[in-house]
């Protein structure tokens, strides 16, 4: 069973997440073990299995980016396994770019500027991701895959750096 219907939704780009979080909750009041302690081990099995499952689907559809690879993969396209390898060239230079431009960063201000331009970049490329699912273009999907991917790691980079930045000025 796919984490959509898991939860009983969608299987959408674009989820209410306050739906998400309800089917998450209405799930772990049925499966939670602590309900199944008395019960024959087998079905404490069945129930640790469940929600160990219900959790990984919410995990992963809580996550625009993650929710974005996993209906990906639910249409057959295929992502290197790793989650890092960039094989596009184009987007490969532009992480070197991008990369030394967060390390040259001197100020706070220089790195906030940075990650509200890769913030900016999710958003674009969530929005197409949309179209190019709906298309079933595979070789289009996974591209922006590979560029949302990029785009959150740098995000995650530009937080660290403002942190040792702020350190280094404390």
């Amino acid at each position: 069973m796919d984490h959509f219907a898991r939860l009983g939704l969608p299987a959408a780009l674009d989820l209410d997440t306050g739906a998400l979080d309800k089917a998450y909750f209405a799930g772990q009041r049925q499966w939670h073990p602590d309900r199944f302690v008395a019960k024959p081990p087998a079905d404490r099995a069945k129930a640790s299995a469940e929600a160990a499952a219900l959790n990984d689907a919410y995990r992963t559809l809580k996550d625009p980016i993650g929710r974005a690879i996993y209906l990906a993969s639910l249409k057959g396209v295929d992502m290197p396994a790793d989650g890092k390898t960039i094989d596009d060239p184009d987007l490969l230079m532009e992480a070197m770019e991008a990369r030394e431009e967060l390390h040259e960063a001197g100020s706070a201000e220089a790195v906030d500027a940075l990650a509200a331009k890769a913030r900016d970049g999710v958003a674009a490329a969530l929005k197409m991701l949309g179209d190019l699912l709906l298309a079933n273009d595979k070789p289009a999907i996974r591209k922006t895959l590979l560029r949302l991917r990029y785009l959150d790691k740098f995000a995650e980079e530009a937080r660290a750096r403002k942190t040792n930045i702020a350190r280094g000025n404390a």
